[in-house]
């Protein structure tokens, strides 16, 4: 007798964990809060768990749908007027508004106490759970104050926009909204970073001088977020590359001839749109002097930069909380996956190197907290370049081996870890490649001694509390005094001024389990390069178990 099989009984879904979703993506990280309190962040919690509450819900699911509906560009209208129009899905404009009227872009600078750097820090870090294409054009428009703020008169204008707290995705002039977004445009084709070589030229249209309005022509090969209201780019007046605010329309209402050529066609960072410009006679006021254009604009790179360390940070835990959160809940050759060795210890290094890079990228928040001190002022400017090299490169590997311990269900669009993965190139290239990280470094240290002795004291506060530690700073200083061929040597030396960084940063304010299993499985004279190679004496299991959303 045939036995009859119901077609449903070949599909059935099981040992399937389901999606980390629907739960309170602060309240659930206990790193976070952990680093947040550590840094003075404390009074900000309320906020944070508000904030974290939307991002593991309703915006989480946003993120998905921004990056499958992707921008789409209009240069004209139907009735052949040129527009330059970019659309975005209501998921992108939902995100955006949700983190301009949290304060992204704000909250840092509005709120007058210590701490508020280090709760904006955390908003930031927590977007990206969310999004981080959308994460770029709230960096910049945060990161834009300082150099807006150069020229009082102007800053008169935008300042208080910028800081509104009102977000406004519509395409009108920036003096019709509440609140405005600022963008950035330095990269040109022949010259990339090094934008001394930039073309685009300036010349007042009337009286020349700060604040004044000049006409830009020329071209811009990288425009990240082009429906901004206003950007910030470099050009020449004469030979002396200065730096201007642009807006998208001019004071009459006429569309100033920003004109965009094309949106980007990116690996990842899809949400966000990025594109190649033109300006054909755009009028922008010019920012402080003719010829300080780098001086002026380096006041918000040097911020977009440190974005750069706080949006690998998140990719880097949103990714080992991910594999974590799955393994936990999978079971493969008999065992639950969290109950194979191999596997607990690929998962705790991943923990170990996502907790690091989250510990200095607030320690770097904290400092700014305190710029107000010359010597933390000097840390943001050594440390940055450092952060940005280390983290956003090891954010690459990360978030690569989590996806493998995911397995094939990970590599497809529906998850989030090839969202992941597909972003992390993006923070290493954007705002100065490793290269130029370390080239940046070894200028500040050459030319600011002082700059120096104010990292290296930040360093030689863990001397004494680890031997190993004790014995690769000394190797370090020793490095450090030797200039025979440094250029050559520049990205040894980042990698060593990273771990001890890290370790220092762990050993001081972290705990000692976490600081213990960094210095083992980072400064042993035995180090692998692979995750999950941590030595037998780290208790990665506990690792994990602190790593764990708390769902």
């Amino acid at each position: 007798m045939s036995h009859s099989i119901d077609v449903s009984d070949t599909h059935q879904v099981f040992n399937q964990p389901a999606p980390l979703q629907d739960y309170n993506a602060y309240q659930a990280d206990e790193v976070l809060q952990y680093w947040v309190q550590q840094f003075g962040g404390h009074w900000g919690d309320s906020k944070l768990a508000s904030f974290g509450h939307q991002i593991g819900h309703e915006l989480l699911q946003a993120g998905f749908q921004a990056n499958k509906h992707l921008p789409e560009f209009q240069p004209h209208n139907r009735f052949g007027q040129r527009v330059d129009q970019v659309d975005y899905h209501p998921a992108y404009h939902q995100l955006m508004h949700h983190a301009v009227h949290n304060g992204h872009c704000s909250f840092a600078w509005t709120e007058n106490q210590p701490g508020a750097h280090v709760i904006r820090g955390a908003m930031a870090f927590l977007h990206n759970h969310a999004d981080p294409g959308s994460g770029c054009p709230l960096t910049m428009t945060f990161a834009s104050v300082p150099a807006i703020a150069v020229q009082p008169d102007i800053a008169a204008k935008w300042l208080p926009k910028i800081l509104s707290g009102h977000y406004d995705g519509t395409n009108k002039p920036w003096y019709e909204k509440q609140g405005v977004t600022i963008g950035m445009a330095m990269t040109e084709k022949q010259g990339g970073s090094d934008v001394r070589a930039n073309t685009t030229v300036a010349s007042a249209v009337a009286q020349a001088g700060p604040g004044r309005l000049y006409q830009l022509t020329g071209h811009k090969w990288f425009c990240s977020a082009p429906m901004c209201d206003a950007f910030l780019v470099l050009a020449q007046v004469d030979n002396k590359l200065s730096c201007f605010l642009l807006p998208r329309w001019r004071d009459d209402g006429s569309k100033n001839p920003i004109h965009i050529q094309r949106l980007k066609n990116k690996l990842g960072n899809r949400s966000n749109a990025s594109s190649e410009i033109e300006f054909r006679g755009a009028h922008g006021w010019l920012l402080g002097e003719e010829g300080r254009g780098i001086a002026t604009i380096i006041q918000m790179v040097a911020l977009t930069r440190y974005d750069c360390m706080l949006g690998s940070s998140a990719l880097m835990a949103q990714a080992a909380k991910e594999a974590i959160w799955h393994t936990s809940r999978r079971s493969v050759f008999g065992k639950n996956l969290h109950d194979q060795p191999l596997m607990v210890n690929v998962l705790a290094d991943l923990a170990l190197e996502a907790e690091a890079a989250l510990a200095i990228s607030l320690r770097i928040a904290h400092a700014l907290d305190h710029s107000d001190d010359p010597q933390q002022a000097a840390l943001v400017r050594s440390s940055t370049a450092i952060g940005k090299y280390w983290i956003c490169k090891r954010a690459i590997q990360q978030t690569y081996e989590a996806m493998e311990c995911i397995g094939g269900v990970g590599y497809v669009d529906e998850n989030v870890l090839s969202r992941l993965y597909r972003e992390a190139p993006v923070n290493a290239i954007w705002e100065g490649s490793g290269n130029v990280q370390c080239l940046d470094l070894l200028r500040v240290l050459q030319r600011e001694p002082d700059t120096l002795q104010v990292l290296l004291a930040e360093l030689q506060k863990a001397k004494g509390r680890h031997p190993l530690f004790d014995q690769k700073l000394v190797v370090l200083m020793a490095e450090l005094t030797e200039q025979h061929n440094i250029e050559l040597r520049a990205r040894q030396l980042m990698e060593q001024l990273a771990l001890l960084w890290q370790a220092a940063t762990l050993l001081v304010y972290g705990l000692p389990i976490i600081a213990e299993a960094f210095i083992q499985a980072r400064l042993s004279d035995i180090h692998y390069h692979q995750y999950g190679t941590l030595p037998e004496c780290i208790d990665a299991r506990a690792i994990i178990a602190r790593a764990m959303p708390k769902v």
